[in-house]
Formats: structure tokens, C-alpha cells, sequence
């Protein structure tokens, strides 16, 4: 389905039911307002601002006649006129991404295929396990072990990966949903699309105490992996290696037979993080020639509209770790206490965080005044465009206002001085990372502190200024600098944030904008979203 975005931020009614990961319970472990380290910009989460469509007035400025604050004044907020862009909108969840003859597909849960070929405009291969499923056929009767094993009705996150034999390989995966009884396997097609035969379940988790795990002891859930999310990639190198697992025991790594696609051991391989039930999964693996490091994506919390669900990431100079955040964390430490169960204050702590919860609300003469925000944004793929130097970060998300509703968002990402992804706020409609007129940046801007811990709410930007002599005012108060054409640097609050700037198309207001991503060394993203079109 085509559509013009008239209303920003409109998300399709469209919904698939939940998979990848237990259903948590209601809460978010992390009290709102007990932020970990508030330090970072001494900033805390509340529930002030969901839903609002006016931004504070920072102190010191007063409000006009027409209800704007005296830094909005003379601000052009829309431009001439309304900048659209044309998207058919797709929902797959948990999609990850492969690329084939210049046309990237993603494949999720409940056997969702979908494609594009320019990042912005999809059409479903297929979806729903039912029999005429063009990905599986009677995947049923195709994979019968595996919803045997699992005793389910539908399939989780999958994985596909083209090996040297021409052939497209599905790593897919079942799972019983309120326990880690699961199969992961693999399936091969000649065609990206389909239909995948079946080459059968190569990992069980879940085991009963009568019968022997993969490793040969009795399955603990509070150690061992749930055999669920898998990514396959090449190392730098040419080996081949799966990563895998969804709260349970952790996150694993395997390697596996560069021809075969089979494991070349038998167990669930190496531990990488995870452990006592923490609320981690969706673990993908993406190499950059750029850095040579190993970007080792996550995601935290719960998948649902309520699970406060965020896209974290961690590195290693090696695709089997050990993996560090930007403080230097060891993530093998990264685990809940004993006897703990979905402790997200535990989990919370480590991790870069990319993206959570956000909300760049309406002020009073923009365009799009009705709005939704992203809500539990997670289970990423990224991919590295070897020819331009551009990396995209594929992911689902909820949306304000609409419940369970998700769709597939692109958005660019880049690397900033010290080797760290920083996201660009908005979705992808072709931007390129190119110098940026200095001329252009000072004025009022949208600032989204992303914070780190794990959250449900969903808070609004606040506004800051960026003075013409590289200071800034506001909710915030610090400096700015542009380097080397396009680097951003700022000093917020008195922590420094290292990332770029860009010329954005703003999805909310109808308008192209100068933005800012940048990442402080402690692992907090921040977001600035100017208000002036451009």
C-alpha cells in the first residue's frame, strides 16, 4: 500500500501477533526518575511531556503573543511549503536484512518476508505459517521437528545467509513462548525468496532432566541459551559463525562450517553476555572494515508497546568476543543476580544504547501537528554498503498511540571519531553524509536525551539553542563545534558527545532540517532535530 505522509508519523493498523522472547510482565524493573548514572547531563526520566504538543519554554525565556517563546520567534518552521516523501510501509517483525542483485530483503517472525529496493518503499513477499506461504511451503509438514519440539503454532526471528555454493540458507527458529523449550534449524533455497526445503533442527533447548542438553548435562535455563534469534555472518577472515539466544542464559556464540552452514562442534558454543533470565535478545553482528571491529547489536527489555524495548550495541576486535561497551564494560558481566528474574536495573547498566522510546513533539505552527513517536524500537539488522561507506540499521517499531501496530524503519547510521554507531534521528529518505554549511547550524533545535536505562515511557525532546558563537542555551547548556565538514561535537551539561551532523528530512514536520547524532564515552545518545526548515 503506497501513501503520502500528510499526518506524520502515521503507522498502518497492520499488526502481527508478538514473538522473540517471553512476554514480560507488566513494569520495567528501573524505577522512572532513578536513572543509574546521573551524571550523564544530570538528566532523569519522567512521565512529563508523553503526548504533549508543546515544548517548555527553557527558563529565562518568555512567551509571546502567539504562544511561542521569544527563541522561536522569527524561526521559519515549515518552509515554503510541505516536503513529502512517497513510502509503502511493510510490517515484519524482528527483520533482518540481506541484500541480493541491489535489492535488500528482510525476513522476521510468523514466516514475514518483505523487500525493497530503495529503502523506503516495500512490497511483503509473503506472511502468517499457513500452507500457501511462498517462503515455506506447508511449513508444518516441512518443519515438522521443530513446532514438534517447541509445541507451537508459528516461528520466530529468522536469519538468511547466501553461502559460496550460490545458495540462500534460513536459519529459522520455533519456540514454545512461556519457556526456552525451543529449535533453531536450517532451511535452503536456490531463490532469496523461496521456497526453503528443509535440512533439518540443528540446536534444542528446554530439555526435560530425562533427557541431555546439547552440551550433555541437564538443561539450566539460568545458564544455558534459548535457542532462538540467530544472525549468520563471515568474519573478516572468511569463518563463518551464529550468534544467537533470547533472555534465558544469555547470548552464544558458535562457529560453524563455511560450506555446510552446520556447526562445526556440537554444544551451544561460547558465552558472550546474559544469564539469569535478563531481558536481552535479538543479538546481531555486523563487521566494519572502517573500525575492524565487531558491532554486536541488541536488544533489551520487552518487545511490547509497554516492555520499554531499546537497540544497544557493544564491540570486540573478534567475532567471538570478549565484547566491550564504550565504558570498557566487560559484557560477559552483564548478567541478573542469582535467583533474579528480568532484573533491568542489572541489565540496564550495560551497553551502549542507541535508541529507545522517543517523541519530537508539535509547537504551535509546524506542520504535522498529530503525531506518534517511536515506542519499543528493537530486534535490529544493520548492513554495511562496502561501495559508499554508508551503514543502515533495519529494525521494527511500535508507535504512540498505536498499541501493538509495527512497522519495518530504516534508518542511516555512521561511526563517529572513536569508532562508535550513531543513529540519525529520522528514517531514511536518501540523505548523504556530506559537508554541512556551519552557516546553517546555529538556532533553536529539538534535543532527545536517550538515556540508558530501560523504560516504557515515552518522553518528549526539550528545546536548546545553538548560539552563533558555539555555545549553547536552553534545557541544556554547553558548546557546539563542526569538524571536518560534518563532525559534531558538543559539551551538554558538561559531557562531551562525539557524532555528526546532517541534512535530514524531519518525518514529523514536513521539512528538511539540520540534525545532529552524537554519543557521549559513557554510552548515552542524543538526538537534535533543528527547527528551522531548511
Amino acid at each position: 500500500m503506497k501513501k503520502r505522509w500528510y499526518l506524520a508519523g502515521m503507522a498502518a493498523t497492520i499488526c502481527l501477533a508478538t514473538a522473540c522472547g517471553a512476554q514480560p510482565a507488566q513494569g520495567t524493573g528501573e524505577a522512572e526518575g532513578q536513572e543509574g548514572n546521573t551524571a550523564e547531563g544530570e538528566r532523569q526520566e519522567s512521565d512529563s511531556g508523553i503526548g504533549t504538543e508543546q515544548t517548555e519554554v527553557p527558563s529565562g525565556e518568555e512567551a509571546a503573543d502567539n504562544g511561542l517563546p521569544a527563541y522561536l520567534q522569527g524561526v521559519d518552521l515549515t518552509g515554503e511549503e510541505p516536503v513529502e516523501h512517497t513510502f509503502s510501509e511493510v510490517s515484519v517483525h524482528d527483520p533482518s536484512v540481506i541484500k541480493v542483485d541491489g535489492a535488500w530483503y528482510v525476513f522476521g517472525s510468523h514466516l514475514a518476508g518483505a523487500r525493497t529496493d530503495d529503502l523506503m518503499n516495500w512490497t511483503l513477499i509473503d506472511s502468517d505459517v499457513k500452507a500457501d506461504n511462498a517462503i515455506i511451503p506447508n511449513p508444518k509438514e516441512e518443519l515438522k521437528e521443530a513446532f514438534e519440539w517447541a509445541q507451537t503454532d508459528t516461528m520466530w526471528a529468522p536469519d538468511v545467509i547466501q553461502l559460496a555454493d550460490g545458495r540462500f540458507y534460513m536459519y529459522y527458529c520455533h519456540c514454545e513462548g512461556s519457556s526456552p523449550l525451543s529449535a533453531l534449524g536450517i532451511a535452503v533455497s536456490d531463490n532469496v525468496e523461496g521456497p526453503y526445503e528443509d535440512l533439518g533442527v540443528i540446536l534444542k533447548s528446554g530439555q526435560d532432566a530425562d533427557t541431555p542438553d546439547e552440551n550433555g548435562d541437564i538443561f539450566d535455563a539460568t545458564v544455558e541459551p534459548n535457542v532462538v534469534d540467530p544472525c549468520v555472518f563471515f568474519d573478516a577472515e572468511g569463518r563463518l559463525w551464529m550468534v544467537y539466544g533470547s533472555y534465558s542464559g544469555g547470548i552464544y556464540i558458535l562457529e560453524l562450517d563455511a560450506r555446510t552452514g552446520f556447526p562445526l562442534e556440537s554444544g551451544y558454543g561460547k558465552k558472550l553476555l546474559g544469564g539469569n533470565h535478563l531481558r536481552i535478545e535479538a543479538p546481531y553482528i555486523l563487521y566494519s572494515p572502517e573500525t575492524e571491529y565487531y558491532y554486536l547489536f541488541l536488544s533489551f527489555g520487552g518487545l511490547a508497546s509497554d516492555g520499554g524495548y531499546n537497540i544497544r550495541v557493544c564491540r570486540s576486535e573478534n567475532p567471538d568476543g570478549p565484547y566491550y561497551d564504550s565504558e570498557g564494560q566487560d559484557m560477559i558481566e552483564c548478567k541478573g543476580p542469582t535467583g533474579s528474574f528480568f532484573d533491568d536495573a542489572a541489565a540496564g547498566k550495560y551497553g551502549v544504547k542507541l535508541m529507545g522510546n522517543f517523541s519530537f513533539p508539535y509547537v504551535e505552527g509546524e506542520n504535522g501537528k498529530f503525531r506518534n513517536g517511536y515506542v519499543s524500537p528493537g530486534h535490529n539488522s544493520a548492513y554495511y554498503e562496502e561501495s559508499t561507506g554508508e551503514y543502515f540499521l533495519f529494525f521494527h517499531t511500535r508507535f504512540e498511540e498505536k498499541g501493538e501496530a509495527h512497522q519495518v524503519r530504516v534508518h542511516q547510521m555512521f561511526m563517529n571519531e572513536d569508532g562508535w554507531p550513531v543513529v540519525s534521528p529520522y528514517r531514511y529518505t536518501g540523505e548523504k553524509l556530506e559537508e554541512v554549511d556551519e552557516s546553517l547550524i546555529p538556532g533553536p533545535y529539538k534535543l532527545f536525551n536517550h538515556m540508558h536505562n530501560i523504560s516504557s515511557v515515552t518522553r518528549a525532546s526539550e528545546d536548546i539553542v545553538l548560539e552563533a558563537d558555539h555555545t549553547v542555551s536552553g534545557s541544556y547548556e554547553g558548546t557546539w563545534e563542526l569538524k571536518n565538514g560534518h563532525e559534531a561535537v558538543l559539551v551538554l551539561n558538561g559531557i562531551e558527545y562525539k557524532g555528526e551532523w546532517i541534512l535530514e528530512w524531519d518525518q514529523f514536520g514536513y521539512k528538511n532540517v539540520i540534525t545532529f547524532t552524537a554519543l557521549s564515552d559513557k554510552g548515552y545518545a542524543v538526538w537534535g532535530s533543528g527547527y528551522a526548515a531548511q
